[in-house]
């Protein structure tokens, strides 16, 4: 990957967030998502978003399915904002990467209070 698509992802990651929490007029997306990473294609034309989202399974659907719908909006903020002659198409994906990572966590915890065996 090139350092310039680099710098675009975490360009993109950072408008996004900024963007999600400040401009979109549902409020309860700004207090439940994360944008995890940007990922821009070496053409420009598209960008894959992952975000997570701290709610339960049918509202992270909705949340997803609300920022597919804002897509359109965030990517010509992002143009305004950022001076580049493209920002690609934006599609936002689900992230349970910060999910699977807790769900591990509490399993080692409930290893951990399991009785140790007698040697």
């Amino acid at each position: 990957m090139s350092r310039r698509i680099q710098r675009l992802n975490v360009l993109f990651r950072e408008e996004l967030a900024a963007l999600i929490s400040t401009e979109l007029r549902d409020p309860r997306l700004a207090e439940i998502i994360s944008i995890v990473r940007v990922d821009v294609s070496p053409d420009l034309e598209n960008a894959d978003v992952y975000v997570s989202i701290l709610a339960e399974p049918e509202e992270q659907v909705e949340s997803i399915k609300t920022l597919d719908r804002a897509a359109p909006f965030l990517r010509r903020e992002v143009l305004r904002r950022v001076s580049i002659r493209k920002v690609p198409h934006l599609k936002f994906h689900l992230d349970r990467t910060i999910e699977e990572a807790a769900h591990v966590l509490d399993l080692m915890k409930q290893v951990e209070k399991l009785p140790k065996a007698a040697d």
